[in-house]
């Protein structure tokens, strides 16, 4: 870790320069977008709020969030200093439960992200699990893209992340669950009975993508550039959720891995292509390389493991069927 880094970590500990209410103050806000809802969330009046966040600004010299119309968000150092406040805050959380926890049944927060996709399809069934599996472990659940998901990680603001890579990130520990190739998604045309479509045709398809930097869109943004294409894009949308909307809606079409259309919900009205030749992704479970992983985090990583095998097994039986 940077000197400089680790010096702004030893000042934000320090009881004379600020207290844990005053993170959670700000993870708080930033979370809920406003102050209004921070208020509300954290049952702290919103003056008073507010006051805390000038004398932690005026304090620190820099501004931490940036106010407008649309709500707050945080500045280029107030995305550092949520990194930082949220790794402390997750350390103070574990401290007790990780000692009780390494001696017997997994207990404590486990901090888990995952791509959008994968929440949509899986994140019901996989905290339902977990809940009746292992009782004792709070899971906190983020959803998001991969270049949230590896800040997130690096930081140690989470402890696990299952998300979709096309090319292995470096300096993160991972662990491979499956490879599969991206299918297209789309309303059911009753004249159209096609099992695969090409490159060329592909192209030509109107499509709704995720926005950039996203896993599935490298991965097809490269195939097509390969062969001298590029996607019909009608709409870029920032979750998997607001596509998955508008592809109901018979507006275009979506790109997603086999397994998560398997096990999408409410999709009786989809059809699935296979593109050929294939575009592969991995899944994987991704965690920092740096430091092992607490006993409840293991927990839940072998719990996901399982819960995603019997969902490739069940995907495999409908096909045999």
């Amino acid at each position: 870790m940077p000197e400089s880094t680790e010096r702004n970590r030893t000042r934000l500990m320090s009881p004379n320069f600020l207290q844990l209410r005053h993170l959670r103050y700000f993870l708080g806000i930033v979370d809920a977008g406003s102050f209004t809802g921070a208020a509300g969330m954290l049952h702290v009046a919103q003056p008073a709020l507010s006051q805390q966040m000038a004398a932690l600004e005026a304090e620190l010299g820099v501004e931490l969030l940036q106010r407008s119309q649309r709500g707050i968000r945080p500045t280029a150092a107030g995305e550092i200093f949520y990194r930082e406040a949220a790794s402390i805050i997750g350390q103070v959380e574990q401290l007790d439960r990780v000692v009780r926890s390494a001696a017997g049944e997994p207990e404590g927060l486990v901090r888990l992200g995952m791509s959008s996709g994968f929440a949509v399809c899986w994140a019901c069934d996989f905290m339902e699990a977990c809940r009746m599996i292992l009782p004792k472990v709070h899971l906190r659940l983020v959803a998001g893209d991969i270049v949230r998901m590896r800040s997130l990680i690096a930081s140690r603001a989470l402890d696990l992340c299952f998300l979709l890579e096309d090319e292995p990130i470096q300096g993160l520990s991972r662990q491979p669950l499956f490879h599969q190739p991206l299918s297209l998604v789309g309303p059911v045309f009753a004249e159209d009975v096609t099992h695969t479509i090409s490159l060329e045709r592909l192209a030509h398809l109107p499509l709704v993508l995720p926005t950039r930097p996203n896993t599935v869109r490298s991965a097809l943004d490269r195939a097509l550039q390969e062969v001298g294409l590029t996607p019909n894009c009608i709409a870029e949308v920032d979750t998997f959720a607001s596509a998955l909307s508008l592809v109901n809606a018979g507006i275009g079409n979506v790109i997603v891995p086999k397994i998560v259309f398997s096990d999408m919900p409410g999709h009786g009205r989809l059809r699935l292509i296979s593109i050929d030749p294939p575009i592969h992704v991995t899944a994987c479970l991704i965690s920092s390389g740096n430091t092992p992983l607490p006993f409840a985090a293991q927990a839940v990583g072998d719990l996901l493991t399982t819960h995603v095998k019997l969902a490739l097994r069940k995907d495999s039986k409908k096909k045999e069927g």
